[in-house]
This record gives structure tokens, C-alpha cells and sequence, in this order.
């Protein structure tokens, strides 16, 4: 389908959408956290991405600060084919050493203390991003195709410091979403071309008929805005210690757009190329962070923090298409909550320089039963390390990288006529961020 993109999806047209966190969920907010794989930020207070993470953290702040950050995202996701119904391929065929591509994720953070009590900021990032590519004539073409999700969340936020230990924070959310969904008609199976012979016998087919495997079952673009909501508090227990927690809402999405599939008229979800009206239905999940953050001693200082997101939001990826009774696309997720545990330190190398270290562990939401090669998911651990350098009074650098190893998955998955593929996934990826801070 075609449509012309907003300003927003053409200004940040570059954020393409690789996920590493669980499921499509994308952590890389900042470039501060990600040198302690995002532990304590819901507590701590590194500079104006708090936006995102916990508006009630910008009572905290003195002066106006700018913050613009960028995220490089390398995966490593490959598949090995373990078993094919179809007799005329070989499940070496399957192969893939690279089914996600790169992926550049950039933010932006403003804070601006209106008085001792009122701080307000605004922020431009994503939550949820997702991209897989395979090749046009892969053999699980109805399974594979190209599945691509884009979020942008501009954000708007208010603190109000209760006293010298409470504050509270509250943000609305603008979130443009853009997605795309192609599935080629992959190798037909003996029963399917049978049915082809059959037609072709009567008349109702063309003699010989056949679909080529890089044909476009389904081709669906879309994009939408929706709106939803995040608030926050903090507790300052004393000078050195403090507690954060962030609630964000979920987000209703229908990707409006067109859809079209190269199939002729009657076969299946066959439209012979024309467009039509279609949408798809998704809901964002809700999140919540709970942290905390302790200075140690004048050098060191713990952080760790407790995530749950809400992935049960997430059952069925599904387009619909007007003018039919059937979906012209649908898949059972079957998602379900899913938590993220991490913990990090970092260190007062001197004056100028703050080491930084972490360690999560991300459980994925995918259901065992229900595992996708377009959406591939696994449990992951974080392995991050990262450095703040103070360039001058007002400035100041982050340097972050993690590096993600995620466990080995083994599942078949049928596609629509009936065949069954078996895969061996494997999820890790290496995440380099640089972030610059800016005191007004």
C-alpha cells in the first residue's frame, strides 16, 4: 500500500525498527542508562531523558537542560532450518544469517524548572519498534516476508515537588505509528498444487497454473497516531538514597492504509494487485518501573530496577480488509506479561570521568506454542558498560554498549496450506549509544 508519511515519520524516517528489548519493546531511551543496561531509571537523575522514564524526576533539576541521544542497534538474529513437509525443499534452505537489520533508535530531552515546585520537560523517543527481512522467494514465504512497526512518542510532562522526600510527575503521550506487513506466497505444497491441477482441468484456471514462491500473498501498509498517558513519583528517603516508580498506559493503534496481494481474485485473500482499504488493530502494552538508586560513598553508587510490561494486550496480529468477511492476515500471538530485571553501578573514576556498569535480564512474552520468525523473541541477558565524560561546566558526554546473548530457540511453525517448518533461532545483538548533555 501506498500513502504519503507525515513530517514526524519522514524527520525521523532513520529510526528503522530493530527491538531488543522483549517481544517489540525497545529500552533504548537514552545512552546514560544503557552503560547499566537501564538499571535505577525510574531513580536516577542523569540528565533531561528522564522524560521518558519518570516525569517526577525533573523536580530534581536546578537549571534547563537539553539532552540528545542515539542508539546504534547491530543484531545478530539467524535462523537454521530443522524440518520441512515439503519434499521438494530441503531444510537447508530455511538457512538465514540475518534476519534483522540494522537499526539507529534517536531521542531528544528537554527540561526547564519553572520554579522550586513546578519543573515541565518534552521529549521525542520510541517504546515499540520491530524489523524482520527475509528474501522474497524464502521457501516459508507466508511465514517470513517483511514485518516492519515504527513507533514515535512525543511527550509533554509536568512535575510538582510535594516536599523536600515527594514528587510526582505526569506525561501525555502523541504516538505516530507506522507498519507494514508483506507475506510471499513461499513453495506450494503438493495438496495446494493438486487443487491448481484440478481447476486447471475445468477450465477455471489457466493449463499449467502455478504461483511463483516470490509472489505477494499479502502486502499491507498503514500508519495512525493514538494517545495515552505516564505518571510517576519519588521518594528521596535521604541525601543519598532514592526510590522511583513510572506507570505508562496503553496505547489503542489501527494502522489505516491499503491492501493488496498479488493472488488472483478468488484465490484466498487474491485481490490480482488491485488495492484496497485495510487496517490493522494493534494495542500498545502498559508499562511499569519500579528502581531504586544509592550513592554508596562519594565514589560509588548502586542502581536496580523492576519492569513489568503488559504484553497480554498482544494476542493476534491481524488485517482486516473492507468489503470481506475474512482477514486478508492473521496470526495468534498469544503474548503474555513479561518482567525485566537489572541491576548497575557505576564509579567516580575523577573528576571528569563516571564509569559505569550493568546487568539485566529480559523475559521474553512469546508463547512457546506460538513462536514466529517474524516476530522472534527469546529471553535475553544485558551486558552493559559505559562512561560519562564532563566536558565543561554546562556539558558533559555518555558513551554506553551492551552486548545481548539470548537463549536458543527450537519450534515449527505451519503457514497457510497446511506445511510445516522447523527452526533453530538465535537472538543476540550489540547496542552502542552516545549521548550529549547540555546545561543552559
Amino acid at each position: 500500500m501506498k500513502f504519503t508519511k507525515t513530517l514526524i515519520a519522514a524527520s525521523l524516517a532513520v529510526m528503522s525498527a530493530d527491538t531488543f528489548a522483549a517481544a517489540f519493546q525497545l529500552a533504548e531511551q537514552n545512552a546514560s542508562g544503557l552503560g547499566r543496561a537501564y538499571a535505577g531509571e525510574a531513580a536516577v537523575a542523569d540528565d533531561a531523558s528522564v522524560v521518558a522514564r519518570n516525569p517526577a524526576l525533573m523536580s530534581v533539576f536546578k537549571e534547563q537542560q537539553l539532552s540528545v541521544a542515539g542508539v546504534a542497534v547491530v543484531p545478530d538474529v539467524s535462523l537454521r532450518g530443522t524440518e520441512a513437509s515439503n519434499q521438494s525443499v530441503n531444510p537447508g534452505q530455511l538457512n538465514d544469517s540475518s534476519i534483522a537489520p540494522a537499526a539507529f533508535v534517536p531521542a531528544g530531552y528537554f527540561v526547564m524548572p519553572i520554579d522550586d515546585k513546578f519543573a515541565v520537560g518534552f521529549g521525542a523517543f520510541s517504546n515499540f519498534g520491530l524489523a524482520t527481512e527475509f528474501d522474497a522467494d524464502y521457501p516459508a514465504g507466508q511465514l517470513a516476508g517483511e514485518t516492519e512497526i515504527v513507533t514515535v512518542n512525543m511527550n509533554v510532562s509536568g512535575s510538582y515537588k510535594i516536599n523536600e522526600q515527594f514528587s510526582v510527575g505526569l506525561g501525555l503521550n502523541y504516538v505516530y505509528a507506522d507498519a507494514k506487513i508483506i507475506r510471499n506466497f513461499g513453495a506450494t505444497s503438493e495438496q495446494t498444487q493438486a487443487q491448481f491441477d484440478q481447476l486447471s482441468q475445468a477450465g477455471l484456471l489457466p493449463p499449467g497454473f502455478a504461483i511463483p514462491s516470490q509472489t505477494e500473498a499479502v502486502h499491507l501498509e498503514g500508519d495512525d497516531y493514538g494517545f495515552g498517558w505516564n505518571v510517576g513519583g519519588m521518594y528521596q528517603l535521604d541525601e543519598n538514597s532514592r526510590f522511583g516508580f513510572n506507570y505508562r498506559s496503553e496505547t489503542d493503534i489501527t494502522f489505516e492504509g491499503e491492501f493488496s496481494s498479488q493472488l488472483p481474485v478468488g484465490l484466498g485473500v487474491g485481490s490480482g494487485g488491485a488495492s484496497l482499504p485495510g487496517r490493522v488493530e494493534i494495542t500498545l502494552p502498559a508499562i511499569a518501573e519500579f528502581s531504586g538508586s544509592h550513592q554508596l560513598d562519594e565514589k560509588a553508587g548502586l542502581h536496580y530496577s523492576v519492569m513489568w510490561t503488559g504484553w497480554s494486550s498482544f494476542q493476534n496480529l491481524q488485517a482486516d480488509v473492507d468489503g470481506r468477511d475474512e482477514p486478508g492476515f492473521s496470526k495468534n500471538e498469544n503474548f503474555s506479561n513479561a518482567m525485566r530485571y537489572s541491576i548497575g553501578g557505576d564509579y567516580q573514576f575523577n573528576e571528569a570521568v563516571l564509569l559505569r556498569a550493568g546487568l539485566a535480564y529480559d523475559e521474553s512474552p512469546a508463547d512457546k506454542n506460538h513462536m514466529s520468525i517474524s516476530i522472534p523473541d527469546t529471553d535475553r541477558f544485558w551486558y552493559s558498560f559505559g562512561v560519562n565524560y564532563t566536558m565543561s561546566d554546562q556539558a558533559n558526554l555518555d558513551i554506553g554498549m551492551s552486548i545481548l546473548r539470548g537463549k536458543t530457540q527450537n519450534f515449527t511453525e505451519s503457514d497457510d496450506q497446511g506445511q510445516q517448518w522447523g527452526f533453530e533461532s538465535k537472538g543476540h545483538a550489540y547496542l552502542f549509544g552516545a549521548q550529549y548533555n547540555y546545561t543552559f
